[in-house]
């Protein structure tokens, strides 16, 4: 592999195995396991102008730049990277029993292929910015990446099947697309853009509680209006509509764990009426809990 081409050169030197599922000029797919009991160490670098995704499937990893900033991904998250001062070298430490997809794009190809479609990365003015974005990977999203690890095909249609992967999994990413700082100026802010990644965390950790709006507003420093325009634009949805999202997917993981009854799931996530909590179930999945239940043991 390239490293002056592509962005993802690694090398493993542990116990891991790291293999390249896609590469055509300056896009790369490829796929990281560590099946041992013991921490494996990749070596790789963030190179100046290209666009990384890592998106982590199994177990956690930590990034390490250097002796003095490091950031753990855990299972479920996704983060972006784009730099385009200079290439950033990192230790990739993953724990055992991790899976990873590591996705990577220059931005010049990314402006080939939204030609027609303003993301606010490809924007003139905000391609000399650094770009950092970590999120939650969307259920669509983790439908294709675990595409990639249970789907068998032969060596000669594989070749195509991982390019189809990579295209796709480029759309759906930016379908759910970065902060839009051009209908939303204050965003360029990054304090006003933690602030509102605080007021998502401090909502998750209430959501049996949760605040007011206006509660939560002073409570990560912003004022209303801010933290509802910022709040949609990063994550896509209102507030309350995002609490309400995470409640009931967190809902279908009690009932998966066969610990709970259905109104016992309800009381944890909230719900003072459990019917209330069915038929937002039943709204956002299509079956009732109860149903549910029964579907997973058949």
């Amino acid at each position: 592999m390239n490293p002056e081409t592509n962005s993802v050169p690694l090398k493993n030197t542990q116990k891991g195995s790291t293999s390249s599922l896609f590469e055509k000029d300056d896009q790369a797919l490829l796929l990281s396991e560590n099946k041992s009991d013991e921490t494996s160490l990749l070596e790789s670098t963030i190179s100046k102008g290209i666009i990384h995704f890592y998106f982590c499937l199994e177990g956690s990893a930590i990034f390490q730049f250097g002796p003095h900033y490091s950031r753990e991904i855990t299972k479920g998250k996704n983060y972006f990277f784009y730099n385009p001062e200079k290439d950033l070298p990192f230790q990739l430490l993953v724990a055992a029993q991790t899976k990873m997809v590591f996705m990577s794009i220059s931005l010049q190809s990314l402006h080939r292929l939204f030609v027609h479609d303003a993301l606010p990365l490809l924007n003139p003015e905000n391609s000399n910015r650094k770009f950092y974005d970590e999120r939650e990977i969307p259920p669509m999203l983790l439908l294709v990446l675990n595409q990639l690890l249970s789907t068998q095909l032969s060596e000669s249609a594989q070749k195509l099947f991982y390019q189809g992967k990579f295209y796709e999994l480029l759309s759906l990413y930016f379908s759910n697309r970065l902060p839009n700082t051009e209908t939303c100026p204050f965003l360029n802010d990054e304090e006003t853009v933690r602030k509102i990644k605080h007021a998502k965390e401090y909502l998750l950790k209430n959501m049996e509680t949760p605040p007011s709006l206006k509660e939560l507003a002073k409570i990560c420093g912003l004022n209303e209006y801010q933290l509802k325009m910022g709040f949609k634009e990063i994550y896509g949805n209102t507030v309350f509509g995002f609490l309400l999202d995470h409640k009931l997917d967190h809902s279908r993981v009690l009932l998966d764990s066969d610990k709970y009854q259905v109104n016992e799931v309800a009381y944890q996530i909230g719900y003072t009426n459990p019917s209330h909590f069915i038929a937002a179930f039943k709204k956002k999945f299509g079956i009732t809990p109860k149903k549910y239940l029964l579907s997973r043991h058949h």
